[in-house]
Formats: structure tokens, sequence, C-alpha cells
């Protein structure tokens, strides 16, 4: 993938490094808490809330990313750009306007306004904050445990979590959402399978348009995105941890799902090809 030549986004919140944990109130019962505890365990309460922040929650120490981590955060940058040149291309041509998100890069835990999240879960967008989180050790474990290198998979990893961000400009994501919250286990999480097929269509709209205008793509590129949905499908997943498959409990969509609709965002380019909601087959 050429992604050297293009723009670094100035959306990147780099906290890699920084040790965070869940939230106490500052000042609060949560503070309370913490000098009774300590005092109780004979510990002086002053040295703990000395590395306390003011809001209660953990002290951060930073700590400088190594040289592979470096270029991997420019690399991040890059693509965020590159998707922010493409969407706001895309909702000009809409009416709209785009409103580009903050991406966090952080190590091992973050706290977001979705609520505290270990690395262990991945990707992920908060639209509550409108941010996409990121571990970069998930880029190592794309290609070593889910058997997908390269940086076109990564970009696309990238990319299908910006396409949440795109549903939620465009009130998708707080319909399928209100229609969850009435809907059983089963039918809600076919509802999330759509949402996150969408999210691999984007992707593959955002291809298709960083193709035709910066021609980023080179060989094999294509290949990688498509080895990496089909890496993440929930039967992959599922197969691999348990030896078989429960469709009803997706909430991803399959390897082919996955790999059907980032093809059909890349072939076309049009968002309108993205309805996963109004389709029979997915």
């Amino acid at each position: 993938m050429r992604w050297r030549t293009g723009r670094q986004s100035d959306n990147v919140e780099d906290r890699r490094g920084m040790r965070a944990g869940p939230v106490l109130a500052g000042g609060g019962i949560g503070t309370v808490a913490i000098v009774v505890l300590a005092m109780f365990f004979g510990v002086d309460p002053t040295m703990l809330l000395q590395s306390m922040g003011s809001s209660g929650s953990p002290s951060r120490v930073a700590v400088s990313p190594t040289p592979a981590q470096d270029e991997a955060g420019q690399f991040v940058s890059a693509v965020l750009a590159d998707t922010e040149d493409t969407w706001r291309g895309l909702f000009r041509q809409m009416g709209g306007t785009y409103q580009e998100p903050k991406l966090v890069l952080f190590t091992d835990a973050v706290q977001s306004a979705c609520g505290f999240a270990q690395a262990a879960v991945g990707p992920f967008y908060c639209p509550a904050d409108r941010k996409v989180y990121l571990d970069l050790g998930f880029f190592q474990e794309l290609k070593s445990r889910f058997r997908a290198p390269g940086d076109f998979a990564q970009a696309y990893v990238i990319a299908h979590e910006i396409g949440h961000h795109v549903q939620n400009l465009l009130g998708i994501s707080e319909k399928v959402e209100t229609l969850r919250g009435r809907a059983g286990e089963a039918q809600a999480n076919a509802l999330s399978v759509r949402l996150e097929l969408q999210a691999d269509c984007f992707a593959g709209v955002w291809a298709h348009h960083a193709q035709k205008t910066r021609q980023i793509l080179e060989a094999g590129d294509v290949e990688e995105a498509l080895n990496a949905a089909t890496a993440i499908g929930d039967d992959r997943l599922q197969k691999q941890a348990r030896g078989y498959v429960t469709p009803d409990s997706f909430t991803h969509g399959s390897s082919a799902q996955r790999v059907r609709w980032f093809k059909q965002g890349i072939a076309t380019g049009d968002l309108r090809q993205c309805d996963t909601f109004s389709t029979a087959q997915l």
C-alpha cells in the first residue's frame, strides 16, 4: 500500500504507554473509599492519592514508542488522513459535511466514553465520543494469530471502524440500537451482523475512491484485505475457539459475508450498494 507519500492526520490522540483504569469520582465516594481502604491496610492515604489523577483515575506514565511502534503510528495517521479525504468528498457530494473522528492509540487498556476496555476486545468505535480506539498490538495479532499480514489488511481494519463512524453520522447506528433494544437475543445479533457488514462495505467504498483518486493500492493489497475479512469472520473464530459454529450467535458476520460486502464496496464505490438492511441475502 502506498501510504508514505500521503499526509498525516491531525486527529490522532496518542495514549500509548499510558496506564489507564476505570474512572472514579474525583473527591467523591471513590476517593473516600480509597482513603478508608488505605487506612485499613496501614497505608498512608496521601501517598496513594498522590498517585491518582484529579479525576480519581490511576496516574498515567507516558513511555516513548519504539521505532517500530512509531512507524505503525505514522501508518495509522496516514490511513486516517486518507479516510478523511475520501469521506469528506463523499459527504460533500451528498450535500452534507463530514465530521472527522478522533483515533486514539493506546496500550493494554483505555477509558472511553463507552466505558473501560482492555486491548483484548480489539479495535472499536465509540459513538458517544466519536472516537476510534486502537492498540497497535492488534496488528501483530492480525499477522500471527489470524494469519492475515500486510499493511492493507491493517488499513481495512481502520477503515471498518471509520465505517462505524460514518454510520453514526448518518443516523444508522442509533436506529439499529433502538431496534436491538426491542428485539430478542437472536434478532439483536442479526441486526449487529448487518451493521458490521455495512461497515465492511463502507471500508470497501473508501478503498475504491482512495484508489481512484490517489492510487494507493499495490499488487496483492486487495487480497490482504480479503484475507483479513476471512480471518475475522464469526464462523472462523468460533470454529477455532470451540470446534463448532452457532450462526444465531454471530455478531459480525461469517467470513464469506464479510468478504462479499467488502468486495461490494470496493467494486462499486457506492454507499447505496451497501444497504445490508434491505437485502434478504447477506
